[in-house]
């Protein structure tokens, strides 16, 4: 999947919160949905929106549906992400000559 799906997926912040929910393990719709102020057929929804961004994967258990974050899809967006890490070190690295410039022409 794309790194856009997974960031659309995450800007919605009750989504993200069952997301975050998944980071301890596999859980069903109804655990997730425990305390939220949504309900389990909403959180279904939005585990849904997660599974179809790549984020989210599902097996059926009995009569049960168990949840789990799909690392490769978390791979895509973390190598999206780490994809700014060398942009960053470059612009540092350019202000670091630029300032070695300076102090050295006066």
């Amino acid at each position: 999947m794309t790194h856009e799906k997974a960031l659309s997926a995450l800007a919605d912040p009750t989504r993200r919160t069952v997301f975050e929910r998944l980071r301890s393990g596999p859980k069903s719709a109804g655990h997730l949905a425990q305390g939220l102020a949504v309900s389990r057929p909403a959180v279904s929804q939005h585990l849904k929106a997660l599974r179809e961004a790549g984020l989210v994967a599902d097996e059926k258990r009995g009569r049960s549906r168990i949840y789990r974050i799909e690392h490769g899809g978390l791979e895509a967006l973390r190598s999206y992400l780490d994809s700014f890490w060398g942009d960053v070190l470059d612009a540092y690295k350019e202000a670091l000559e630029h300032d070695e410039r300076d102090q050295n022409s006066d």
